[in-house]
């Protein structure tokens, strides 16, 4: 019986994917420094290749900042079709191999092997898939193979660019202990420096400390700080063919054929789910229009789309969807909207021809939608005839002061 220590965790990642793409699609980009954004200045970097990095470049930062720390820097504005077609070839011929694997994002995996050392020898499996994703996809990947999640995607950013490494089971401590602190998954900038204010440089001195003391420091954050020090990581590999959907549907109280009654609707539920899909950081790859008529005929039409989670994107598909699907001469009792294959991910990653400005726009909607509610905040479309409710605005003008009365009734 194969106890949850003894686990096979292989992590896979395509390097640079989007530069990767981009090299692929053009042989002349190979060795140099490539940036994939918007190209204005006032756009962001989505990714960046390993030539650009020496520069200090690194993801999300200002177009007009990374040029001007390489201004020989080759840009790309991206193509998230593109991507997203070569991470669904990636996904499927790991589905076709791997006996339980986890898309965490558009470029990076989780396998749960265990076991199979018996029958193939679990590194001499790995590489083979490894080489297998290379020959179909011609793109660079890498893995680390370990006991967990966690020691496995350590060993892969070790073995990166486009390599392996294999942390036998019972070395995961020693194979972390000299690497500094911020090597560990979810020790970001604050906490780095927190920590070295404390005289704490290396994961060796952090997995030295007493776990009760992490946690006065840090609260619960200690204790899961202290386990991956001491590459403990119990995480299980979550089944990709299990990740849900986001959906959400509306029952009218009355049939109709009101057209633009239910093109509001359908922006609404879209803002809704387009929402719930950022506060879980992910992304959709497909879209689903659903709409049932007077006599319960249901129907439904839905479109593989490059992974997004951007409501002004989402919106496009949804209103297309149901064009093709709406028959005019039939009253409508139900429409509904679903976003299926999720994948872990960023939003602001689709941004490439948009601006700081736009991301900070998507930021401060979900910010203010996080603080009053979901409907809070609409589309002008969705306020028939110019009308305001008062009770869509009541808690944010009670929290504010009434300050925004005035502003809110004037624009």
């Amino acid at each position: 019986m194969i106890t949850l220590q003894h686990r096979t965790i292989a992590h896979f990642d395509l390097d640079c994917f989007f530069v990767s793409v981009e090299c692929l699609h053009d042989n002349s980009l190979k060795g140099k420094p490539l940036l994939v954004g918007g190209k204005s200045d006032r756009a962001v970097v989505a990714a960046c290749s390993y030539e650009a990095r020496r520069f200090g470049i690194h993801s999300a930062m200002p177009m007009k900042t990374a040029l001007r720390l390489c201004p020989h820097a080759i840009v790309r504005s991206g193509d998230m079709e593109q991507y997203s077609y070569f991470s669904r070839m990636v996904t499927d011929t790991i589905a076709e191999k791997a006996p339980l694997y986890e898309k965490a994002s558009i470029d990076e995996f989780y396998l749960d092997i265990s076991g199979m050392d018996k029958f193939f020898g679990s590194l001499k499996w790995t590489s083979e898939l490894r080489s297998l994703i290379m020959k179909r996809t011609k793109l660079p990947i890498s893995f680390g193979l370990a006991s967990n999640k966690m020691v496995s995607k350590v060993a892969t950013d070790e073995a990166k660019p486009n390599g392996q490494l294999e942390i036998p089971f019972g070395f995961e401590k020693s194979f972390l202990a000299p690497m500094p602190i911020d090597k560990i998954p979810m020790v970001g900038k604050e906490t780095a420096a927190q920590l070295r204010r404390r005289g704490v440089e290396t994961v060796k001195t952090l997995s030295e400390i007493p776990i009760g003391l992490l946690e006065a420091w840090m609260g619960k954050n200690g204790i899961t700080l202290w386990n991956k020090a001491n590459g403990i990581d119990d995480s299980p590999v979550v089944p990709y063919y299990e990740q849900k959907s986001i959906s959400t549907e509306n029952t009218f109280h009355a049939d109709t054929i009101d057209v633009q009654f239910m093109q509001r609707e359908l922006v609404r539920m879209t803002e809704k789910i387009g929402f719930e899909l950022r506060q879980q950081e992910k992304l959709t790859g497909c879209v689903t229009v659903k709409i049932r008529y007077s006599d319960f005929e249901t129907v439904t039409k839905q479109i593989s789309i490059p992974y997004t989670a951007c409501d002004h994107v989402l919106l496009s598909h949804v209103k297309a969807l149901f064009e093709k699907l709406y028959d005019r001469r039939l009253l409508v009792r139900l429409i509904g909207v679903r976003f299926s294959h999720l994948v872990q991910g960023n939003y602001q990653i689709n941004l490439f021809d948009d601006t700081q400005e736009m991301i900070a726009l998507y930021q401060a909607i979900d910010s203010i939608k996080d603080q009053f509610g979901a409907e809070f905040l609409m589309r002008g479309c969705n306020v028939k005839n110019g009308e305001t409710s008062e009770k869509q605005i009541l808690p944010f003008l009670k929290e504010s002061g009434g300050t925004m009365r005035k502003r809110y009734h004037g624009r």
